[in-house]
């Protein structure tokens, strides 16, 4: 499924209209090039799962792990600054990543497999890959690709 974004507010919008909808265990991995919009997608799925309008909420570029509270845990991830898979794995990633919290993942290119790129490391098997590519200025493509072993339903981004 794709969605086209006019403006950072309809990002924010994109997001928090996906936050509604998942639930414990769940793992987002984001997909963009630097300033496609990632870390705004990611506030508007902080606010789609409660978190308190008030929270700042930054991409963890330095600190690579920010936690936040909404109605479940929330992990925001930001694999930038990674530059080996080694580095990955000493993060302690699977605490997290299995856990009854959820889980975004900017930079998610990092965790493809160097002898198997369609595959992940660290076993992440069920999640929603969110590819972001800039058309312009101010418009982005959010292409959503679920892989889940049983059925999922997501928000109709068409009524937005």
């Amino acid at each position: 499924m794709k969605k086209i974004s006019n403006s950072p507010e309809e990002t924010l919008e994109l997001g928090k209209s996906l936050g509604i909808s998942l639930g414990a265990g769940d793992i987002i991995l984001l997909f963009g090039d630097l300033g496609a919009g990632k870390t705004c997608f990611t506030q508007g799925i902080c606010y789609g799962l409660e978190l308190d309008k008030a929270s700042y909420i930054r991409s963890p570029t330095f600190t690579l792990i920010n936690e936040y509270q909404g109605k479940l845990p929330i992990y925001h991830i930001d694999l930038y600054r990674i530059e080996t898979q080694e580095e990955i794995f000493s993060l302690g990633l699977e605490e997290i990543l299995y856990n009854q919290g959820v889980t975004i993942i900017e930079w998610a290119e990092k965790l493809r497999s160097p002898k198997k790129p369609d595959k992940l490391i660290l076993n992440i098997q069920d999640r929603l890959e969110i590819n972001i590519k800039i058309t312009s200025d101010s418009q982005r493509e959010f292409t959503f690709n679920p892989v889940f072993s049983e059925p999922r339903s997501f928000p109709d981004f068409t009524l937005l």
